[in-house]
């Protein structure tokens, strides 16, 4: 009666193994690409941050609305972030999700500081949905929603 039990679970525990480890590799992947964008971001380097999204990316911001474009998403950087704002990661809230044979959703939150300061003024959430065409990783979809000013 026992073994009835326990075989199925001793069967599935390589497939089971195998998805874990799949599943480690593409949190991997995700967070270096995290952090390379907004290394990118961060510099002002709008060729390389350009790069990490689709050319038809749709970009949802709750306080400046939708751009469809790559070019309105690096040219919108380029005005109201170089310069002025750095971005950081909140440790430990980074998520990241496979989407079947499509790419990965990543889900965390950031806050923004002030350069010249170094004071975080803001924070937000983000949802990026990442999209991996023949092991070229780009954006495809951006939430960016819930920013509050960090008193």
């Amino acid at each position: 009666m026992k073994l009835r039990f326990v075989l199925p679970f001793v069967l599935s525990l390589p497939i089971a193994l195998s998805h874990a480890a799949d599943t480690d590799d593409l949190t991997q992947t995700v967070t270096k690409l995290d952090t390379a964008v907004f290394d990118a971001y961060n510099r002002c380097d709008l060729k390389a941050f350009g790069n990490y999204f689709a050319t038809d990316v749709e970009f949802f911001h709750d306080k400046a609305g939708l751009m469809t474009s790559r070019d309105a998403v690096v040219e919108a950087t380029r005005k109201f972030i170089c310069g002025k704002v750095r971005r950081e990661l909140v440790a430990g809230t980074l998520e990241i999700y496979p989407i079947k044979d499509y790419g990965a959703m990543e889900v965390g939150e950031h806050r923004f500081c002030d350069i010249h300061t170094n004071k975080c003024h803001g924070k937000g959430k983000f949802l990026n949905i990442w999209r991996n065409q023949n092991g070229v990783w780009q954006m495809t979809r951006v939430i960016s929603y819930d920013h509050q000013e960090v008193r």
